[in-house]
């Protein structure tokens, strides 16, 4: 070769390690004029025109390359790769094996062959092509790289961490290699792993698209979401067309309540790719979120064609469906979940849930077991772990001792603690754990040999149960429920001190008094749908009554009114526990509540107690009833289409006017 050919060919070599294209160029074209069928600098120009996606150019000069001299395998292998990059994966295979057939010891058209294979999702073949190149070079990090994506799709997981981790050891600056182990950690579940992955990729390519979406994933599972925004928009913001950062940005923004946002989000990564299973699930959630339950189901629906056993989409299909109490529709999107992922436990337990408000106790209340295995409403992360056997029916208690246990909310505890009567009655001796705001409430409770408050070490015990698991230990149906506790209400004809406390407070009584409790917990899965504002509930009360807030929590949007409205009484101040609030509620005529702690207290008590449901409401309440076997003197007022309080809260206001 001419000498100055051989220097402008190392010149443009070198440019194009350091990513100068132009000085590239420059220098082929000088080699060019000096001799213009050479090879291998219609080869190299032919390359930097690829890497410019010039990809006619590029291609006419490798073919003139291989016109000048047939046997290149070098120019082979190179067209192979463009054809690779205009996804015309056949004739990259051809130009593949016509490289290897002039140069069997071409360990990167062996490899390159590999991603083709891979791309045409013939993982195993492309392990095997991945592996010859290994063979022909063990230190070809891209191979083993390489490898490792196939193998993750062919779920030998270990095995492609193991890859990834051997292109890094032999070259530590391989950002790729950084990137896709993340990407196969965030597969295994293990997050914080995957996260610092994700982040040395970044650290040696910012500009790496996938490393920041899939930085953004591990971030949304580890629920740091406003960091997740940021890696998420930082992909997008480099690749605008990167559908996963946009679907992962749509989870971040789910999780912080910012569903219109999602819904955007989403869309986006559907608009790019129309096939983003997980996009499509992530916009049904939003609009779950958003009570668009019809338009929920339908994207599930979109997501479970891309991907037909796509589990999350499988149980959300299910919850939605259960919103629209289309039932049976829900209760077989949950068993296809649950074929999908047989330890899918969102999925019994919401089957369970949709069982039991159909009033199928004897099967829905072995699957509410699983409310401790999922994550939904905190139940996995409450979970408690004892040395002692739990109790479910099936041993005797006769001269056993067994440890109660409080879990979920205050309501929860006032409606079950009737069960620890029925444990008496078999012979036991009851140790009750009670949270501290109802110890005062439940000092005599029947039945309860010894009471502590949560958080203080039980006394020795044979077994333990918690409190919302002894339904099923006495097979509980609608026929068997036992009756509410009448030791709580005798607690307070007892109690003259409180009560005389109360009717001081509250002053000589000249018209019916009705207690209100328009709010709960803010923090409960349901509140969005069982809550109300104070301004909602004051438009349809009628005068002629005395109201009273049994409200110990006053949400902000609820002080301006109730200080614009001083007819309603309001002492959250002065209500310390819950024994405070049945002393309120016992000068009450009435009480008027949305589903919380306070109407089972005042169902409990025996109070003339209305309740006001959504659409879809809590299994306890049933379907199509306004009495409630849990509570006698309860009075059930249900929203008939969903969101529709104006109906509820009509109603309300008709039956009060019927009471002046």
């Amino acid at each position: 070769m001419n000498p100055e050919i051989g220097f402008l060919l190392n010149k443009s070599i070198e440019s194009l390690k350091n990513s100068n294209l132009d000085s590239a160029d420059l220098y082929l074209k000088q080699a060019l004029k000096l001799h213009s069928t050479n090879p291998h600098v219609l080869r190299i120009l032919g390359v930097v025109a690829a890497q410019r996606k010039q990809y006619a150019q590029a291609i006419e000069y490798l073919n003139a390359s291989l016109k000048a001299f047939p046997k290149n395998s070098l120019a082979l292998s190179n067209l192979g790769n463009i054809f690779h990059e205009l996804k015309d994966y056949e004739k990259a295979i051809d130009y593949y094996e016509k490289s290897i057939k002039i140069d069997p010891n071409y360990y990167e058209a062996w490899s390159n062959k590999g991603n083709v294979l891979y791309e045409l999702k013939r993982y195993k073949e492309a392990v095997v092509h991945h592996d010859n190149s290994i063979e022909l070079n063990p230190n070809y990090a891209e191979a083993w790289c390489n490898k490792g994506n196939a193998l993750a799709k062919l779920t030998r997981y270990e095995e492609a961490i193991a890859h990834h981790e051997k292109a890094i050891g032999l070259n530590p600056n391989y950002a790729q290699a950084w990137c896709n182990r993340g990407v196969v950690l965030n597969q295994v579940g293990r997050y914080e792993e995957a996260l610092i992955s994700c982040i040395k990729a970044n650290d040696l390519n910012l500009l790496d698209a996938d490393a920041w979406s899939n930085r953004g994933f591990a971030l949304n599972e580890l629920k740091l979401y406003e960091d997740s925004l940021g890696a998420c928009s930082r992909a997008i913001e480099i690749n605008p067309h990167h559908a996963d950062a946009w679907s992962n940005l749509g989870v971040a923004l789910n999780e912080l309540n910012r569903y219109e946002d999602s819904l955007e989000a989403c869309s986006r990564a559907i608009e790019i790719n129309p096939h983003h299973a997980d996009a499509w699930s992530n916009l049904g959630v939003a609009l779950n979120e958003l009570k668009r339950y019809e338009e929920a189901v339908t994207s599930y629906d979109k997501a479970i064609d891309c991907r037909p056993n796509f589990y999350e989409a499988l149980y959300n299909r299910g919850v939605a469906l259960n919103e629209l109490k289309r039932y049976e529709e829900a209760l077989a999107s949950y068993n296809s979940a649950i074929e999908s992922r047989p330890n899918g436990y969102e999925a019994y337990w919401n089957k369970g849930l949709s069982l039991l408000l159909q009033g199928d106790f004897k099967n829905g209340l072995p699957l509410y077991e699983h409310r401790w295995s999922v994550n939904e409403g905190g139940y996995a992360a409450a979970k408690r772990s004892f040395d002692q056997p739990t109790w479910l029916g099936l041993e005797s208690l006769k001269g056993k001792t067994i440890f109660i246990y409080a879990e979920q909310g205050f309501g929860d505890f006032i409606q079950f603690c009737r069960y620890t009567k029925l444990i008496c009655d078999l012979g036991a001796r009851v140790i009750l754990e009670t949270p501290k705001a109802l110890v005062n409430l439940l000092a005599n409770l029947e039945g309860v040999s010894h009471l502590i408050t949560q958080g203080e070490q039980p006394p020795p015990f044979d077994y333990q149960c918690p409190l919302l698991s002894l339904p099923l230990a006495f097979q509980t149906d609608l026929e068997s429920i036992p009756p509410v506790d009448s030791t709580i209400q005798a607690n307070f004809a007892k109690n003259s001190t409180k009560i005389a406390e109360w009717k001081e407070r509250l002053g000589l009584r000249i018209t019916p008094r009705v207690g209100l409790a328009w709010s709960g917990n803010p923090k409960q899965r349901n509140d969005r749908n069982r809550s109300l504002t104070l301004e909602q509930l004051i438009k349809v009360l009628p005068t002629g009554f005395e109201y009273v807030s049994l409200q110990k929590e006053i949400r902000e949007v609820d002080r301006l009114t109730l200080q614009c409205n001083p007819s309603i009484l309001n002492f959250a101040s002065s209500i310390h526990d819950f024994e405070d609030t049945a002393a309120l509620i016992d000068q009450m005529d009435l009480v008027i509540s949305v589903d919380t702690s306070v109407a089972h207290l005042s169902g409990t008590m025996g109070k003339e107690t209305w309740i006001l449901l959504p659409h879809a409401p809590d299994w306890r309440w049933l379907l199509d009833r306004d009495d409630c076997p849990w509570y006698p003197s309860v009075k059930l007022y249900r929203q008939n289409t969903i969101g529709d309080w104006g109906g509820v809260l009509a109603k309300v206001k008709a039956d009060l006017q019927g009471l002046t």
